[in-house]
């Protein structure tokens, strides 16, 4: 669980007693790119804990797949609806790569949030940042050209434009994927001009 406490401990103070806890409720499990975790419409019962490898989040919208978020090492999966109001999921969750986890039943999840004010204050903490990329990714759809949208996304996660494919990139920012490869493109063109340019002067 070493990428899990490290992203824990990034967010708040976790002490090895309330790791232990964690430990003991937790179990390990594997998964090949494209496993569905969550389904929409469904309950899973359980919550993943990222440890290797990267997921991500998506509606079904008359047969198309609107990426909504992606998690990566150290990052928590589940279903917000089902762990905070018992209904069915609204979004799917798939892996896009092999995927170690930690899996804990939402129940003993609720029961660490109710009894365990170091965890609770985690859970505060990662819907805090949830809430703040929700409410800046809306207001950068509807303020930022595709190619500022771009831009942000890639300076807030570098690992998710690295590893995920242009596709579910494209989905995520609202873009058309033949936008996103022709601004990709045009980056990659004007770093190699300025690269170029600074070879002339060093001539």
């Amino acid at each position: 669980m070493t990428n899990i406490i490290q992203g824990m401990r990034s967010l708040c103070p976790i002490s090895d007693a309330t790791i232990r806890a964690l430990g003991e409720r937790v179990g390990e499990c594997c998964f090949p790119k494209r496993s569905r975790l969550i389904s929409a419409g469904g309950c899973a019962g359980v919550a993943y804990f990222i440890e290797r490898g990267m997921t991500r989040s998506f509606w079904l919208v008359d047969g198309e797949e609107i990426t909504t978020s992606f998690s990566t090492e150290g990052g928590i999966v589940f279903s917000m609806d089902e762990l905070y109001y018992g209904l069915p999921s609204e979004e799917y969750v798939e892996t896009i790569e092999e995927v170690e986890a930690y899996r804990i039943r939402l129940d003993d999840l609720r029961e660490l949030f109710a009894t365990n004010i170091e965890l609770a204050n985690w859970g505060r903490i990662i819907h805090q940042n949830e809430y703040r990329r929700l409410h800046r990714s809306h207001k950068e759809r509807l303020t930022l050209p595709a190619r500022e949208r771009y831009e942000a996304f890639a300076r807030q996660f570098p690992e998710v434009c690295r590893r995920a494919q242009l596709g579910y990139v494209a989905s995520y920012l609202g873009i058309t994927l033949p936008t996103l490869s022709r601004i990709r493109a045009g980056k990659k063109e004007a770093g190699r001009r300025i690269l170029s340019q600074n070879k002339c002067r060093d001539a």
